[in-house]
């Protein structure tokens, strides 16, 4: 009697329900990168004129816009909370082909690119603050400036590769800590962004003078000078979402990909707009005590002012640290950035896990990548891989293109991704819904994937500034982080053919998997 194969690679998918709501909230602010985002700006401002952009209204602006995404992964995480989020509705609504390469290339392998990102700016970071209080010490000289500027991309590719090999070790060695250590470090890094904003709000306009002039070759009223526009200009202000779209609004998914291990209806229902809410109050905070306590004309030229944002890393943490003579705090603010960036590389790390193994657990991947090591109780194989080519992307931004800024085009792939999750909102919502539900799903779903091709047609109307300047053999580096992202849905394909073909000589038919939920 020969035994029917299965569907999926298991019955169930083994996971546990460990994931209170307060760890969702977690994982989503920890994906939506606010401290990184603070941290980054100046660097988009020193690409771009200035005149006439408000951080505020383009936060606001930004957030109102991720409404209708919003409302898409709160109404799909109701109906379908299972491991892997998004791409479950995708590769449902699109099929096994599209769906499953879209999320390869979207979410993925995009990850990667994102997480390499940001173990270059936790160690600018870590850089930074050290410069902060010895500011003549070389080696935290070598860390806080770009290679390109100064700074030793040895120094910074391996301190990177560190941190983000000590995580990986945790989630590998103790698996059970990952979700503890995310919301660990999440809420101190919040409370340290509430700090610093309260900080500078108290300092005010005496508090940023005396800070800027303080330091030598600059002055408050030179660099103030040099600003000319308004205090608001549309055109400008828009041009910067594909900066949140980068870092801060997008980023819901997170929670809804360990669906399957969130305890409780009240978690499944609330992390998303509560996550959405509270960062859209953090970031838009942050930016309103910037302005003021410093003033708008003076916060704009100075992120838009080399002397300050190469010498003395200007940004959000560095001008509350520097805003208050109060040591104490100047360490908990200056960690409080440092911790922000290791809270997202810590969730990404688990979210990637989460991506793979329910695409091997559908047995698009390898079936071995969904395989949880008896002796840890982690998927090893899935951790390694992730090591492996997150090192490859570091070196590439470090040494190469001496910028991390040379990895932002690669999150094209995502922006292209949440079209894809827009798109397969309307087909489930006008396969699977009736009346209201239907409607607004549907009607979220449209505007969402508007609202990705926009930005979509900003980031390729304007590659130097959402990708880099930097060349290498001639080569600019946006074409590099295309070519990652196209090849990432090339390969997805490629992927899929192959199992398609092999499961089906053995056979199975891998098409069946797509036309069922997973199971819990």
């Amino acid at each position: 009697m020969t035994t029917q194969p299965k569907v999926f690679l298991r019955e169930s998918t083994g996971l546990v329900k460990t994931a209170s709501l307060i760890d969702t909230i977690s994982l989503n602010i920890s994906n939506m990168s606010a401290g990184a985002a603070l941290a980054t700006i100046s660097f988009t401002m020193l690409a771009i004129n200035v005149s006439g952009v408000n951080l505020v209204l383009s936060s606001v602006i930004a957030f109102l816009l991720s409404v209708p995404q919003i409302v898409v992964y709160t109404m799909m995480t109701r109906r379908l909370p299972r491991t892997g989020g998004d791409y479950v509705w995708v590769s449902r609504s699109l099929g096994g082909f599209w769906g499953s390469s879209l999320s390869f290339m979207g979410y993925t392998l995009e990850t990667l690119a994102f997480l390499a990102l940001i173990a270059i700016s936790g160690v600018e970071a870590i850089g930074s603050v050290g410069l902060f209080f010895q500011s003549s010490n070389q080696t935290f000289l070598n860390l806080a400036l770009l290679p390109n500027s100064g700074g030793s991309a040895y120094q910074q590719f391996g301190l990177a590769v560190i941190i983000f090999a000590a995580l990986i070790a945790v989630n590998i060695f103790k698996p059970r800590a990952g979700f503890k250590l995310v919301t660990t470090f999440a809420m101190f890094s919040v409370a340290m962004l509430v700090l610093a904003i309260i900080t500078l709000f108290a300092a005010g306009h005496q508090g940023v003078v005396s800070y800027v002039d303080s330091l030598p070759g600059v002055s408050y009223n030179n660099v103030t000078s040099t600003y000319t526009g308004s205090s608001f200009s549309f055109g400008p202000t828009i041009f910067l979402l594909p900066f949140f779209a980068m870092f801060v609004y997008p980023w819901l998914n997170a929670a809804p990909a360990v669906g399957s291990e969130i305890k409780g209806k009240r978690a499944v229902g609330w992390n998303i707009p509560i996550s959405a809410l509270v960062v859209f109050c953090l970031v838009t905070a942050a930016f309103g005590a910037m302005y003021y306590s410093g003033g708008l004309p003076f916060i704009n030229a100075a992120m838009n002012n080399p002397t300050l944002v190469f010498n003395y890393s200007f940004n959000f943490w560095t001008l509350a640290m520097g805003v208050t003579n109060i040591v104490p705090l100047q360490y908990l603010i200056g960690l409080g950035w440092i911790v922000w960036e290791l809270a997202i590389l810590a969730y990404g790390i688990i979210i990637f896990s989460r991506y793979i193994f329910a695409q091997s657990f559908d047995r698009f991947l390898p079936t071995r990548l969904a395989t949880v090591s008896s002796k840890y109780g982690s998927p090893v194989a899935a951790h390694l891989l992730d090591l492996i080519v997150t090192i490859g992307l570091i070196g590439l931004a470090s040494f190469l293109y001496g910028s991390f800024s040379s990895l932002y085009a690669a999150t094209v792939a995502a922006m292209i991704y949440f079209v894809a999750v827009g798109i397969s909102a309307i087909i489930y919502a006008r396969r699977h819904e009736k009346g209201s539900s239907a409607g607004i799903l549907a009607l979220a779903g449209i505007l969402m994937a508007g609202v990705f091709l926009f930005i979509i047609y900003q980031y390729f109307a304007n590659p130097s500034i959402w990708g880099t300047a930097n060349t290498y053999g001639n080569i600019p580096g946006y074409y590099v982080a295309y070519a990652y992202a196209a090849g990432s849905f090339i390969a997805g394909a490629v992927i899929y053919l192959v199992s398609k073909s092999y499961h089906r000589s053995r056979g199975m038919d891998i098409t069946l998997a797509y036309k069922e939920i997973p199971p819990e």
